[in-house]
C-alpha cells in the first residue's frame, strides 16, 4: 500500500516510489505536470490532438525509463527533456507528411487547427484569444528561443534546468530566453487600456 509521508512530497520521492512499483505516486506525478506539458505541446505543435499524443507518450516514456532515473537529478529537467524532445519528433513528423501532402494551404492549416472551447464567458473567449495570439508568436521565434521560453514559462524551469533540457550552456540557455522575450514583446500586441 502506497502511503505518502510528505503531504506534498517532492517529485524526485514520488518517483523513487515508481521505482519500488508504487504506481499510485506516478498517477501524482500526472496529475502535476499534465497541464503544463500540455501548453509546451500544444504551443510547439499547434494541433491539440497531436499534442495529447505527444503528452501521452512523454509520461509512457517516463514511466518506461523509470528505473533509469536517477533520484540526484531533477525530475523536472528529465521530464521535460523528454517532452521537448518528442515535440521536436512530431512536428518533424507532421513537416515531412505536409511536404509530400500539400492540398491544403499551411496558413489554413494554422487557423483552423486550434480546437478551442466554448466559451462560458466573455474573459473566457479573451483569454483563449491571447492564448492563441501567444501561441503564434512563439512560432514565428527562432525554435530555440520559442522552446526556452515554453520551458520558462509553461514548465517553470530554472536556467539551469533549461540549459540542461535543451543540452546548452548556462549562459546560452538565460540568452535564449532574454531574446525570445524581446522578440515575443514585440509580437504579442499590447491591450489598450479602455478606461480612458
Amino acid at each position: 500500500m502506497f502511503t505518502i509521508r510528505n503531504m506534498n512530497p517532492p517529485d524526485e520521492e514520488l518517483m523513487r516510489e515508481v521505482q519500488l512499483e508504487r504506481f499510485e505516486a506516478f498517477e501524482e506525478l500526472v496529475r502535476r505536470h499534465h497541464a503544463n506539458l500540455m501548453r509546451l505541446a500544444q504551443s510547439r505543435l499547434t494541433d491539440r490532438v497531436a499534442a495529447e499524443d505527444v503528452v501521452q507518450e512523454t509520461f509512457l516514456a517516463v514511466f518506461a525509463a523509470r528505473q533509469s532515473y536517477r533520484p540526484e537529478l531533477p525530475f523536472r529537467t528529465w521530464l521535460w527533456t523528454i517532452a521537448l524532445n518528442l515535440c521536436k519528433r512530431q512536428a518533424k513528423r507532421a513537416a515531412g507528411i505536409a511536404s509530400s501532402q500539400r492540398l491544403v494551404d499551411p496558413q489554413e492549416i494554422e487557423a483552423t487547427s486550434w480546437t478551442l472551447p466554448v466559451p462560458s464567458s466573455l474573459q473566457t473567449l479573451v483569454s483563449a484569444e491571447r492564448d492563441a495570439q501567444l501561441h503564434a508568436a512563439l512560432a514565428k521565434l527562432p525554435e530555440v528561443q520559442a522552446d526556452a521560453l515554453r520551458l520558462r514559462f509553461f514548465g517553470g524551469l530554472k536556467f539551469e534546468e533549461i540549459a540542461t533540457a535543451m543540452g546548452s550552456s548556462l549562459n546560452s540557455a538565460k540568452m535564449r530566453v532574454k531574446h525570445g522575450l524581446i522578440r515575443l514583446a514585440r509580437l504579442v500586441p499590447v491591450p489598450e487600456d479602455r478606461e480612458a
